[in-house]
């Protein structure tokens, strides 16, 4: 059949991945003759859905898959999903909302039962659109729910490794209950982790309030952004280098609407600057406060419930009241009774809830932590010796910096959904960790007690079992073949975001259970922004749907994707004038493979990258060329002879010769590219190669060959179209997978290749022998010498459709070589070569030793200001060249091969320059 007239991706992109998919290519093999080769994929929350940041970073992780699949590895992509706790149980809990009742209402083993039955029906989405995307990963690894999405964090032998690994925690003292200040979500109920809580800058105020001292000689100022909290006051504190309140430490102050009397202490923590430079501490609703109440053996008074409700232990006034309420009533108290000093205007950042919006509390509760100290040390140690690579490197250090400082890790949950914490409670208040009921009781038993047990209500933070996914994901605490050839795997792909909640975890928890670490290399990706550099935000408007780009979106289905959920009218009203601004005639239909190709362009070493959908337009215009430079090829070669018979002469042109030498080259960039994890300069050396020299150069001067060239130069020519073709199929596969694959299932047998796919043929391979430099050498010449006849017809106005002939001066035999390229290029009519040109007016480029004149009446003024433009151009060239040469550290630095080339190009300058002189002084 004939290769279609224009490229579709959406028809290729639907038949070619469910078939690569039932073939089986994306599986490891369990007797493989290759070495192993695996990622992990950052497990997405089964509630989501595929967003910028997982299409970028899922990219390269196939990307790096399928080249280390063609270079013969044994390729195993372990993908999976996350039971995401607490996003999961939200929309559940949304769910009976609406049917107008409440998870309490079902009761847990109801509840429980209600949110299967939602993953079963909702929670693949995100995997089935990462097939869209071409994602080559293992579906069936350890795939029980027969979706064939992969592992999920709460399948049975995930749950039961998990518990596994609290007990032996347990066991060895590493994990702990007790009472300590965690983020607290009061609307959730839950305790959550510093990931879940984003601070961002508001207008807030500062209120500054008069503390009485106890022995009546005055009063200390404070400043707080907090009032409600100062019912829970224990101390005044100020910097012991504070000269001004120096004479006030060991003094007592009453503290208002209290009656209590609070200690002045010294803390270094306190900032003179700020506010008042004295600060009330309360160690039960401040991080900062608690540390500085260890430090100084302050009480803990806790005042609010934790539905941020007043407490108990706050005065009568006060108790039941909302905290702003409760915030609102204090602060006309203090008035009232003369307290109040001043209310001003403050930025403050402010922390909220990344689920619920709500302003997270510092709550003290009872919760489950983890013992870092030991863990953390081993974790430094295996990045510090190398066990651990980040690229790029810099990333050590922020990794280095939190585990030096970490904090025990609270790992309960006030949730249902989760893995459910393996501990029992008998009747006295004693805690039993056991992997069973039956071994709680067994040990309750050997204890004494027979009496009734009552399992822990809490579930484990998500991240918990998230940092066991690098060894219970294949198979732990089984020793399983599959354990012992993937781990460690290869490289992890990740954002700089979650290098502590997930990476230093992992490397700490796999540590310590396996010895091994959970990956050689971790590569960080950076975060995609829009355009102008900001942050994707719904409430902005800027965010992008990877399937939009994919498939196309007209405007009216983005203006009502963005606006959806916005409650707020001025939200809506901003994002629909973006909208309005930037896609007025909606996003066009751009393909996997172009979308795959911009990402893959962008992925530098830099912490951010700016998304531009010009970039994926200019992708897919790559694709078209290489679709359309396919066409061609195969209606030149397809039922013709393309030397697979190798008895036959061959004679290779300089242009056949020129092409495989560059294309040598580009292999040798492309595989350097992704094995530094320089995607972009992988993707820049590709598509230079295929648009630059293959497409706008090969193809053209192969134009010549078949219609001028012999038998044996055209079969040449012909083996070299379909050879260089199929090999730069493979070395894109990679990146752009569906338009490859299509095209090189009707390349491939014309250039003598097997095999039912391109992503299991061999990755090209650069071979130094057939890199030709004098090929490249002459054919450089010949791009010279075109670009100068081009200059000139176009300063010249020459019509595209009218041919001239050219006068040329040098070496006959290049010359003439050369010539038939020439004529077809720059549209000449001849190409003459003499000894001299003729004392004319028409102009004359230089080449090198080259002289070349169009024989054409010319606009003699004209013509001097191009000389004269040239020659000040040239002029300009060698001071910069001269400078550089001049510069003794740029030529004891530099490497040598750049030091000559900057000397060769002075010469030619020069050269040229000395040329140009005479041609101007001939025209007066």
């Amino acid at each position: 059949m004939e290769l279609a007239k224009s490229f579709e991706p959406h028809a290729i992109e639907a038949h070619w991945y469910p078939e690569w998919e039932q073939r089986g290519y994306f599986r490891h093999s369990d007797d493989p003759a290759g070495p192993p080769y695996c990622i992990q994929l950052p497990p997405p929350n089964v509630t989501g859905t595929l967003h910028m940041g997982h299409a970028f970073q899922q990219t390269l992780m196939d990307t790096l898959i399928r080249y280390h699949r063609m270079r013969g590895f044994n390729t195993n992509w372990v993908a999976g999903s996350d039971h995401a706790g607490i996003a999961t149980q939200i929309v559940v809990e949304g769910q009976l909302q609406a049917e107008g009742k409440t998870r309490h209402d079902l009761g847990r083993e109801k509840f429980l039962e209600r949110v299967w039955e939602w993953k079963q029906q909702s929670g693949s989405t995100i995997t089935r659109q990462m097939r869209r995307l071409g994602a080559s990963a293992n579906w069936t690894y350890a795939d029980t729910d027969g979706q064939h999405a992969g592992y999920f964090t709460m399948d049975a032998k995930m749950s039961r490794a998990v518990i596994e690994v609290f007990v032996r925690l347990h066991d060895e003292g590493l994990i702990y209950r007790g009472k300590r200040l965690v983020n607290w979500d009061p609307v959730l109920g839950t305790a959550v982790s510093d990931l879940e809580v984003d601070s961002e800058e508001e207008d807030g105020k500062i209120w500054e309030i008069s503390y009485p001292f106890e022995d009546g000689t005055g009063a200390v100022t404070v400043a707080t952004t907090r009032p409600e909290t100062m019912l829970g006051d224990v101390a005044v504190a100020v910097n012991p280098k504070d000269e001004r309140y120096a004479a006030l430490l060991g003094k007592q102050v009453v503290l208002p609407l209290t009656g209590r009397s609070i200690p002045v202490v010294a803390d270094d923590y306190v900032d003179p600057a700020f506010g008042t430079g004295c600060v009330k501490i309360t160690p039960a609703h401040d991080f900062n406060d608690y540390q500085i109440g260890q430090r100084h053996g302050l009480p803990q008074i806790n005042v609010l419930a934790l539905d941020a409700r007043i407490n108990d232990d706050a005065p009568a006034a006060y108790r039941g009241l909302d905290r702003f309420e409760a915030r609102k009533r204090i602060l006309e108290d203090l008035d009232a009774q003369g307290f109040l000093v001043s209310e001003k205007p403050y930025k403050l950042r402010v922390p909220r809830s990344g689920r619920t919006g709500v302003i997270v509390e510092p709550m003290l509760t009872d919760q489950w932590f983890v013992k870092m100290d030991a863990l953390a040390k081993r974790g430094l140690e295996a990045v510090a010796a190398g066990e651990v690579q980040f690229f790029p490197d810099h990333w050590t250090t922020t990794y280095n910096h939190w585990l030096e400082n970490i904090q025990d890790w609270c790992i309960s949950r006030q949730l249902w959904w989760g893995h459910q914490l393996p501990a029992w409670y008998d009747e006295e208040g004693k805690v039993y960790v056991a992997r069973s009921e039956a071994e709680a009781h067994a040990q309750a038993a050997a204890k004494g007690y027979r009496g009734k047990l009552k399992r822990d209500e809490d579930v484990l933070d998500t991240w918990f079992s998230s940092a066991l996914v690098p060894f219970t994901s294949l198979g732990w605490p089984e020793k399983t073949r599959d354990l012992e050839a993937f781990l460690p795997s290869s490289v992890l792909v990740t954002g700089f975001d979650i290098i502590f909640f997930w990476v230093a975890r992992m490397i700490m928890m796999t540590l310590h259970f396996t010895g091994r670490v959970p990956f050689r290399h971790v590569y960080i990706n950076a975060l995609v922004r829009d355009a102008e550099g900001q942050k994707m935000s719904k409430s902005k408007g800027n965010t992008l749907d990877p399937l939009d780009l994919i498939d196309g979106a007209n405007f009216d289905a983005l203006l009502e994707k963005s606006t959806q959920g916005l409650m707020l009218a001025s939200h809506r009203s901003k994002v629909e004038n973006y909208v309005r601004k930037n896609y007025p005639n909606g996003i066009p239909a751009f393909g996997a493979d172009a979308l795959r190709f911009t990402f893959a362009s962008l992925a530098s070493f830099a912490r951010t990258l700016n998304f531009d959908l010009g970039r994926c337009e200019g992708y897919r215009n790559f694709c078209n060329k290489l679709w359309n430079a396919t066409r061609f090829v195969l209606m030149n070669t397809e039922g013709k002879d393309c030397g697979a018979d190798e008895s036959l002469p061959l004679a290779p042109s300089v242009i056949d010769r020129w092409v495989v030498s560059r294309l040598q080259r580009a292999e040798k960039e492309v595989g350097e590219g992704f094995d530094s994890y320089r995607f972009d300069l992988a993707a820049r050396a590709l598509y230079e190669f295929v648009w630059d020299e293959y497409c706008d150069w090969y193809l053209e001067l192969a134009k010549v060959q078949l219609q001028s060239g012999g038998e044996a130069e055209q079969r040449a020519t012909r083996r070299t179209l379909v050879r260089v073709l199929e090999a730069v199929l493979r070395l894109a596969h990679p990146i752009i997978p569906f338009i490859t694959e299509e095209l090189w299932q009707r390349v491939a047998p014309l250039a003598g290749r097997t095999g039912k796919s391109v992503m299991l043929a061999p990755y090209p391979q650069s071979q130094a022998e057939r890199i030709d430099a004098a090929a490249e050498a002459e054919v450089a010449v010949l791009k010279d010498i075109v670009g100068a006849c081009r200059n000139l017809r176009g300063e010249m106005n020459v019509s595209p459709a009218q041919r001239i002939p050219l006068l040329a001066t040098g070496d006959r035999a290049t010359m003439e070589a050369l010539s038939p390229y020439i004529k077809f290029l720059a549209r000449l009519s001849e190409v003459s070569v003499v000894e001299t040109l003729p004392d004319a007016d028409a102009p004359v480029a230089v080449v090198g030793e080259c002289r070349l004149m169009l024989k054409i009446e010319i606009d003699k003024a004209a013509e001097r200001e191009r000389l004269r433009k040239e020659i000040s151009r040239l002029e300009g060239e060698i001071a910069k060249a001269r400078g550089k040469l001049a510069n003794s550290g740029f030529v004891a630095r530099a490497p040598a091969a750049v030091v000559a080339q900057e000397q060769e190009r002075l010469t030619a300058f020069a050269v040229t320059l000395e040329n140009l002189k005479p041609q101007l002084a001939k025209l007066g």
